[in-house]
């Protein structure tokens, strides 16, 4: 394997013109464009047709996150704006969904616009919910790194934080999505799966789905499992370094049900295709967790994946994934756990051998982000061909854009 760390963030970037960056959804999720890559063979449809590219009994893994209204505005009796960024809660132990059931008082990590401007005094909005008058108050606690931990606490206290962010709250469409908000990126930014709380951003791969085209799956035998990871506001974070050996990648959040990882070993041998990249990293993260126990003989209750630990040569034996998942799947079992819970740092870059997927359907990624990196580890040099393809074909970019579906297929019928 060649040394991952040395890789040069310049040689992963593409001329990504603005004009080719969605700035809305399409009319109807299923109607946007598809570019399909089977072992290398391009075309392209839409999107509503892309049961016909997945072959039968395939197994299609989907992140149920939910993406919350995290973001806050708050004006100061100067007349200045303060927006607070809600991006994880602080030193809360247990399920996160769970933290945003918490009523009259939370602590929260936060990013701070106009931070300068925000010295020691409370920050205070009233807004009415259901006919009620509430007051929002906002205190900074300290200031860690380039984010700050802000206690909320409101009057009356009998609403959850979930209801408060909901009412007052704003969706974080990613920054190159220069528009003003609009009411119906409430619901367009966010999956129709979407259950349990605790995104910042969207899994865009996602956005694509409806009812119809999900019914479509299951009339080919196709299973659908779902994982659960938090999308952090790390996704966006460019490469800045010159080297990947600089850039240190966010933790996520992850759940993973024993349900699933049952269903993983069942379906080694059939085509495994995630939807969107973070359920790639959920995936693949769970055979370096197995590896983990494994290697070092002992019970992990919780799986912690950091990013450099698949390229680290003191472990990476050469178990199979059938092991891996065993000795996850037994583990549970012997710890009567349902759900394993984590967090992944995971980083995917050229030379990573894939562990469990052979598909994957996403949108595209920037120019130098982790996310292109990924993408080339999957598909080699020749996405640079496809993403060329999808420049001169009028594919929409990024978030809001178009979709891609590529798969290396295990040579099952369509």
């Amino acid at each position: 394997m060649n040394d991952p760390q040395s890789i040069s963030i310049k040689d992963y970037t593409y001329d990504l013109p603005i004009s080719k960056i969605a700035q809305f959804p399409s009319e109807k999720r299923d109607n946007s464009k598809l570019l399909v890559s089977n072992n290398g063979i391009i075309s392209d449809t839409v999107f509503g047709r892309i049961d016909a590219f997945i072959p039968n009994k395939s197994m299609v893994i989907f992140n149920d996150t939910k993406v919350v209204q995290a973001r806050l505005l708050f004006k100061k009796s100067t007349g200045s704006s303060i927006e607070l960024f809600c991006l994880e809660p602080y030193q809360f132990i247990g399920d996160t969904s769970l933290a945003f059931q918490q009523k009259g008082s939370c602590f929260w990590k936060c990013f701070v616009g106009n931070l300068k401007k925000w010295k020691t005094e409370t920050l205070e909005k009233t807004i009415n919910i259901n006919k009620t008058e509430i007051i929002l108050y906002a205190n900074k606690i300290k200031q860690e790194a380039d984010t700050v931990i802000v206690q909320f606490n409101w009057q009356p206290q009998h609403l959850t934080f979930a209801e408060i962010l909901e009412n007052v709250g704003l969706i974080p469409l990613p920054p190159y999505i220069t528009r003003n908000l609009l009411e119906n990126d409430k619901q367009r930014y966010q999956t129709i799966y979407a259950n349990y709380d605790g995104s910042v951003a969207a899994p865009t791969a996602g956005l694509h789905f409806t009812d119809e085209v999900l019914n479509k799956l299951s009339k080919k035998s196709i299973s659908k499992q779902y994982v659960t990871l938090h999308v952090g506001a790390g996704t966006f974070k460019p490469v800045s370094s010159q080297t990947m050996r600089e850039h240190q990648m966010h933790a996520e959040k992850i759940f993973v049900n024993i349900t699933l990882l049952e269903n993983l070993l069942l379906n080694l041998t059939n085509n495994i295709i995630c939807v969107g990249t973070t359920s790639v990293r959920t995936i693949e993260s769970i055979y370096w967790f197995g590896v983990k126990l494994l290697t070092d003989k002992i019970d992990y209750l919780n799986m912690n994946i950091n990013q450099w630990e698949p390229y680290q040569t003191n472990v990476n034996k050469a178990f199979t994934a059938e092991e891996s998942l065993k000795a996850i799947i037994d583990l549970m079992k012997r710890n009567k756990m349902q759900t394993l819970s984590g967090y992944t740092q995971l980083i995917i870059l050229p030379s990573y051998k894939f562990r469990f997927v052979n598909g994957i359907i996403t949108n595209f990624h920037q120019p130098q982000s982790t996310l292109l990196l990924l993408i080339a580890a999957f598909l080699g040099d020749s996405w640079k061909s496809i993403y060329k393809y999808a420049l001169d074909n009028n594919f929409r970019f990024l978030s809001y854009g178009d979709c891609c579906f590529f798969i290396q297929n295990k040579n099952q019928s369509l």
